[in-house]
């Protein structure tokens, strides 16, 4: 699957991630935990809910050329 996740949203997730889950192992409620999946997502570049709602905050890399005639 390709990456469909910026690096300003990585950067967020990332930050967000690593609190989160700080907070839960400190001793925090358990969908604190949830901080895991975001870690996950921006260590990887994809994530899974984006995919199946069809969300992309990365823009594609190469854009479309004009047809030559």
């Amino acid at each position: 699957m390709r990456c469909n996740v910026a690096l300003w949203d990585r950067i967020l997730r990332f930050i967000f991630g690593v609190g989160l889950t700080a907070y839960a192992i400190a001793g925090g409620p358990f969908w604190a935990y949830f901080g895991l999946y975001g870690l996950i997502t921006a260590a990887w570049g994809l994530c899974p809910l984006y995919a199946f709602f069809r969300i992309k905050t990365l823009r594609g890399h190469y854009r479309p050329l004009p047809d030559e005639e």
